[in-house]
């Protein structure tokens, strides 16, 4: 993480020095772009700053040099991006605050984003020095304290990069952080679960969330913490419910960085909300007991903690949160779907005999969530040490998880979808039933006996009806 490093990388970026070699104005590459290059990360969006040019006179030529899309993103404060050819690289380009470099770095959030790069000379200004030096030592800083009353948000950023990058956050910006938690009421929801899930995106999403507790930050966003901590641990939990949610975030990652290239592809994809599987199923190993308080019970005779239908009560629980941060559907129907399955898994792999059958049942029903699903079941299990659970018990849960993950990976590709035996008119006329919810009812578990490999044939189908009429 050195300036020769920087200076490396813009000599072997070709988009870059096809810009400098075509453009002889001043030209800045800023931000996060020169932070990921000083740590040795791909980048795809080059933040640029032009300060002798008007921004959008220069995008519009730099559009055309690369045949690439204009897109003006901010026509009053000259911010412009533009598109390349491959869909994948960009450059968001403006003129600097009030007309000078050295402002416009001084207005950002954290030193670490607050460095600019000449990308002809390689030069960086000497009122980023201390920046590079933050970055260099791995802590996170604020540029100024009013910057962070300017845009309110910029509080969550201090979590986010922190998750991400897993640096030190100086005891001086946690004090920031808490004088003016109470604004961040003000920002759109939008942008606030923008940050959540770059949060949750981050390897170290479990510290991060313990920060944003420790700064009276997390409940705000997540009320259920409040009642999380008011459950104690008990002969399954070693922890109370908040550090078990915790460590079950932690657990999620752990097992994520040491799978297989499989699941690792999986989880990364981006199948709904603009980010990954991963950084979805941290928040839902979050949330994944959110309905055990409600449901919290104790045995009078026995002392044991029961916390029965938990799941399903948590699956409903988080629906008007995750609405109330501007959630996606999609978002909230996979994390509610998490919650409500966390423990299907674990009672797969209990059966007296874990057969072909069983699993292949699994595998149908949970579909392309049956990874997601097995490792939270691993991750819940790991986090729940208590004094009757014995390292027996973990090592037979997880290695009966491992054998159902290998099994479903070894069958997906070859896993035909089932067929439609009867359809809803077909059984009206066959079983001379009226629409009803009667109607619904055989349908499900036809599905359901389908799913068990049960019925095979319209004829098995047939005779299965007559059975539960």
């Amino acid at each position: 993480m050195n300036i020769q490093t920087l200076t490396d990388r813009i000599k072997n970026d070709d988009i870059l020095n096809n810009l400098a070699s075509f453009f002889s104005n001043k030209i800045y590459l800023v931000g996060g772009s020169v932070r990921d290059a000083l740590m040795g990360k791909d980048f795809y969006d080059r933040d640029l700053i032009v300060t002798d040019m008007d921004a959008r006179e220069f995008s519009l030529n730099v559009a055309e040099f690369f045949d690439g899309v204009f897109v003006p993103l901010d026509d009053e404060n000259k911010i412009y991006r533009v598109v390349l050819g491959d869909k994948k690289n960009y450059f968001d380009i403006t003129n600097p605050v009030e007309g000078s470099l050295e402002q416009d770095i001084l207005r950002r959030d954290l030193t670490i984003n607050a460095i600019a790069v000449d990308i002809r000379t390689g030069e960086i200004p000497d009122f980023c020095a201390g920046n590079v030096e933050d970055l260099n030592n791995k802590i996170i800083k604020g540029v100024r304290e009013e910057n962070f009353t300017d845009d309110t948000l910029r509080i969550l950023r201090i979590f986010r990069f922190y998750s991400i990058l897993g640096f030190e956050i100086v005891p001086e910006l946690l004090e920031y952080a808490k004088k003016y938690s109470k604004l961040l009421e003000n920002p759109a929801k939008e942008r606030v679960e923008y940050e959540l899930m770059k949060l949750f995106d981050g390897e170290y999403a479990h510290l991060a969330l313990l920060k944003m507790d420790e700064c009276g930050i997390l409940e705000m966003f997540f009320p259920f913490v409040k009642e999380l901590k008011q459950v104690p641990p008990n002969l399954h939990h070693h922890l109370d419910l908040f550090y078990h949610s915790i460590e079950t975030v932690r657990q999620v990652g752990i097992l994520f960085k040491n799978s297989s290239n499989d699941v690792k592809e999986h989880m990364e994809k981006v199948d709904f909300g603009g980010f990954s599987r991963i950084a979805h199923l941290r928040l839902a190993s979050f949330m994944h007991d959110i309905g055990k308080f409600s449901t919290w019970t104790i045995e009078e005779d026995t002392g044991r903690h029961r916390f029965i239908k938990h799941e399903d009560v948590g699956a409903k629980m988080c629906v008007p949160l995750l609405k109330s941060l501007c959630f996606s559907n999609k978002q909230i129907e996979y994390i509610s779907y998490i919650i409500k399955k966390h423990m299907y898994p674990t009672a797969v792999v209990s059966s007296p005999e874990l057969s072909e059958k069983v699993m292949l049942r699994y595998v149908r029903k949970s579909e392309d969530n049956a990874i997601d699903n097995i490792l939270i079941a691993q991750a819940d299990r790991l986090s729940a040490r208590g004094p009757e659970i014995t390292d027996d018990i973990v090592e037979e849960n997880i290695t009966g998880l491992n054998k159902l993950l290998e099994f479903y990976l070894n069958s997906r590709e070859t896993l035909k979808p089932l067929p439609k035996l009867l359809d809803g008119n077909e059984i009206m006329k066959i079983f001379n039933i009226k629409p009803s919810p009667k109607l619904g009812e055989i349908i499900k578990a036809l599905n359901e006996a389908q799913i068990s490999g049960d019925v095979e044939t319209k004829e098995d189908a047939i005779n299965f009806i007559n059975t539960i009429l």
